[in-house]
């Protein structure tokens, strides 16, 4: 790897410490971390590193859960795709580094002189975390997903070949798309709708003040613990029918206010965590006989 390291222009390091690129605060090191210049940088590190190296892409680190371990590989953080332009006739072009907030208060002010912004993009102001994670889980909140406004895809693959997928070669369905991992987001064309600015900045008022009102605030969590199971159960009303709210082991507890939140209160490990969530899922499972699945990825 240290050849390699010499082709590059972004920044190359071993045994990087991982606790703060996740919400949670918690997990070990990657043998490997990458920040690459730009796309020709990441094009030249996937055409030469050796082929057994393992590759995670970190994006925002809203909703992973990093072992304790670390990560045996290389982690690669693509802070340098964060551009965000407008493309005329509503779309919007953003890298999938950028933060789905940048991406909607982008959408909200790039028509101000006409007092006019891009809809359908509000509902991102209530998803932390970035891009390139939204269409890989398919993101979603308020009603709305990515599947809703996704257009195009561009992605590498793991050799560093390019490749563009229309919205529907993806395969979105909740929480989930159907490619193979070996794929790399790079960016996405969206689609929206031309709407007042004004009415634009309501809804965006009134999802901030929903979250506020609904789920915790300035803690150290990963967001929704579990996807809502099919039928008419939330995941959330499961968990607490299992006395799941305020559930602690170790550092880390089911949040009083939501209990689908996880929440690490200073000292947690990652094994607390997924013990929790191990826990959480067979006690689902014994009382309901429903399988929970956890939006939360564990890195190891």
């Amino acid at each position: 790897m240290e050849n390699i390291k010499k082709l590059l222009k972004g920044d190359f390091k071993t045994n990087v410490s991982l606790k703060n690129f996740s919400w949670f605060k918690t997990g070990g090191s990657a043998e490997y971390f990458f920040e690459p210049y730009d796309l020709e940088d990441l094009i030249v590190f996937l055409k030469n590193k050796p082929s057994n190296i393992p590759v995670f892409i970190l994006g925002a680190g809203s909703n992973i859960l990093i072992s304790d371990n670390g990560f045996n590989g290389v982690v690669i953080k693509l802070n340098a795709f964060n551009k965000i332009s407008y493309m005329g006739d509503a779309k919007i072009y953003a890298e999938s580094g950028s933060f789905n907030l940048s991406v909607a208060n982008f959408a909200k002010d790039c028509l101000m002189e006409y007092d006019l912004g891009i809809t359908c993009f509000e509902f991102l102001s209530g998803i932390p975390g970035s891009i390139g994670g939204g269409i890989y889980m398919n993101a979603g909140a308020f009603g709305s997903e990515f599947k809703d406004i996704l257009s195009q895809v561009t992605a590498l693959d793991l050799q560093g070949n390019i490749h563009e997928f229309a919205v529907d070669d993806l395969g979105l369905s909740y929480r989930a798309n159907a490619l193979p991992e070996q794929f790399i987001f790079i960016g996405a064309t969206f689609q929206g709708k031309i709407d007042s600015k004004n009415i634009i900045i309501a809804k965006m008022i009134h999802i901030k003040h929903t979250r506020e009102l609904n789920q915790p605030q300035k803690v150290k969590t990963g967001g929704s613990t579990f996807a809502n199971p099919t039928g008419n159960k939330k995941a959330w009303e499961l968990l607490d029918a299992v006395g799941m709210r305020g559930y602690r082991i170790g550092g880390a507890y089911f949040s009083d206010k939501h209990c689908n939140f996880l929440i690490n209160d200073n000292n947690a490990t990652s094994n607390d965590i997924e013990n929790l969530i191990q826990l959480a899922k067979q006690r689902v499972k014994d009382k309901f006989n429903i399988d929970l699945h956890a939006e939360i990825k564990i890195i190891s």
